[in-house]
């Protein structure tokens, strides 16, 4: 028998006398306190993270400065009931205070004016020290105290608008230079640097978590401190990257960068086999988030959709109700009364509307959201909606009910891919220039058919090309769409008519090559025809106007849609 000891026996029990080897026991904790320090070495030289800064950290006082209110008096209250000390200043310390919420002024916190018409009120050592100053080191909290300079453990800040501040049409330099924001960058970027200790908020669709963190008394996890500081730096560069782009601007430059962040992971893309995702450049104003109030998940079809239902329903300054499918209109009209609006629009065609997503330009009113519940549809986008319309809409499990945080936002610089690279052209902010209309027909049109060729051309920049648009009264009556020849969207704009289109006008998104698209509008009635002109057989077409006894408009601006 061997002579070697049982090490498995020695270092559970002395089988003599029932007791537990002491001096094994030693070392089995000695050798665990060991690896368990080795272990937090080699954490802190991986992840570069004290192991203090892994705690959940409980907040005491919370900085609130925020240009979008939404989702703000959720999360003041939660704080104020959590007994949290709120700093503030301008519209939003008047919004808490307004509603009950006590905050301290930021001048009263640094002992300092806002001066420089509030150009400066937060870029204050008190504020950014206590931003910055890391709680376990001993050297910071020396100097706060020895300076006044109290903890901040939230940041909750959004900026001064300055995209949509660029993008607005006839805006001056002085006012987009005014909406670059400097303290609230400032503030973002020292929260986030210090996110061991403090947690900082950009986004009103993070506001939930942190009111459920407060709620609970433990605060925010490590995790969702680093997260929101990601996302917070995520943003200040996007920021930067837009007021560079401004001064640069943002056509023919050399290259392209792009600062995008992932908004959300989609279900597929437009086919169940692909994968897919959202990004934005910043906060997400219309589709993720905040922005939506019911229903599934938005799809990557959906996002497509809904893109084209505001850009059409933007259009119009006049009330209106917008139907897309796949990217198309399948139904559009204005109205003063908006169910009247959206009961013409869903006329246009109603097997399509079917599965369709619908776009208003108006608060959706309670009425309009009960005619809305007779038919299936995927998505409703407005500005806003009346209270009822959204508990009516709430009745379909799935329907997806979203309310922009900025519904007239402009479309920025667009972008596509090709195989091999992208594309990158302006916006088509153009409908027509008035200075620039022709009559090019005999007969002039009358001001009732000029309003309605103004609709249909409006529509027809929305629609894929080849375009064609049947209106009357200001509505379509029947839409052409995408079709390789031009003459084969007119006929299918009468097929999708579903009745008589005589009396209508016609728009074209593009010249007519030639003359066959009008024939075939002439023998149903068709009375007047407005397109951008420019085809080398524009004679023979507006000589095929005249013998229809059609009025001709030419407008000089074409719109394609690819």
């Amino acid at each position: 028998m061997s002579s070697q000891p049982n090490l498995r026996a020695e270092g559970t029990k002395n089988t003599k006398n029932g007791q537990v080897g002491l001096g094994s026991a030693k070392r089995n904790l000695i050798s665990c306190i060991f690896v368990f320090f080795r272990g937090c070495i080699v954490f802190k030289l991986v992840f570069g993270v004290e192991s203090g800064a892994m705690e959940t950290k409980k907040i005491k006082r919370a900085l609130i400065s925020v240009s979008d209110k939404t989702g703000l008096l959720d999360l003041a209250r939660a704080l104020k009931e959590a007994n949290v000390e709120i700093l503030s200043t301008g519209g939003t310390a008047k919004l808490l205070a307004d509603n009950g919420v006590p905050v301290v002024k930021i001048s009263d916190h640094t002992g300092q004016p806002e001066i420089m018409d509030g150009r400066v009120k937060s870029l204050h050592p008190k504020i950014h020290g206590g931003l910055l100053g890391v709680r376990d080191n001993p050297s910071h909290m020396a100097d706060m105290e020895k300076h006044g300079i109290t903890p901040i453990d939230l940041v909750c800040v959004n900026l001064y608008p300055f995209e949509q501040t660029a993008a607005k049409a006839g805006v001056g330099d002085d006012e987009v230079i005014e909406n670059i924001d400097i303290g609230g960058s400032s503030m973002i970027r020292s929260a986030a640097k210090n996110h061991r200790d403090v947690v900082v908020l950009t986004d009103s669709a993070d506001y939930k978590e942190i009111i459920k963190a407060v709620q609970s008394g433990a605060g925010a996890t490590y995790e969702q401190r680093r997260r929101l500081a990601q996302k917070a730096f995520t943003r200040t560069a996007a920021y930067d990257r837009a007021i560079s782009d401004y001064f640069t601007g943002a056509k023919g430059e050399e290259s392209l960068k792009l600062d995008l962040c992932k908004a959300q992971s989609l279900r597929y893309g437009e086919n169940p086999h692909q994968t897919a995702s959202f990004y934005t450049a910043g906060d997400d104003l219309i589709y993720t988030g905040a922005n939506q109030l019911h229903g599934k998940e938005l799809s990557y079809n959906n996002i497509l959709d809904i893109s084209a239902a505001l850009g059409l329903a933007r259009e119009f300054s006049e009330q209106c109700a917008v139907i897309i499918k796949h990217t198309n209109p399948c139904g559009m009209a204005t109205d003063k009364d908006q169910l009247a609006a959206y009961k013409k629009a869903y006329e246009c065609d109603t097997v399509s509307a079917f599965g369709s997503v619908l776009s208003f330009n108006t608060t959706l009113t309670a009425k309009t959201a009960e005619e809305i519940g007779k038919t299936f549809v995927e998505a409703v986008v407005a500005p806003d909606f009346e209270e009822k319309a959204v508990e009516i809409l709430k009745q379909k499990k799935n329907i997806r009910i979203i309310k922009p945080k900025n519904f007239w936002l402009a479309d920025g610089l667009q972008l596509r891919t090709v195989t091999g690279g992208l594309l990158a052209q302006s916006p088509d902010g153009i409908l027509l220039n008035e200075s620039d209309l022709k009559v090019v027909s005999k007969r002039q049109p009358t001001p009732v058919e000029m309003a309605d060729m103004r609709f249909a051309y409006a529509v027809a920049k929305h629609v894929k090309s080849n375009a064609i648009i049947y209106a009357r009264d200001g509505r379509a009556f029947g839409i052409g769409a995408g079709q390789m020849s031009r003459v084969d969207s007119s006929k299918i704009a009468i097929i999708k008519a579903q009745g008589p289109v005589k009396g209508c006008v016609m728009a074209s998104d593009a010249f007519f090559p030639f003359r066959d698209g009008i024939d075939a509008a002439g023998k149903e009635g068709i009375t007047a025809v407005i397109s951008p002109g420019g085809s080398v057989r524009d004679d023979e077409v507006i000589k095929a106007a005249d013998e229809y006894g059609m009025a001709m408009v030419f407008t000089g601006v074409r719109h394609f849609r690819h």
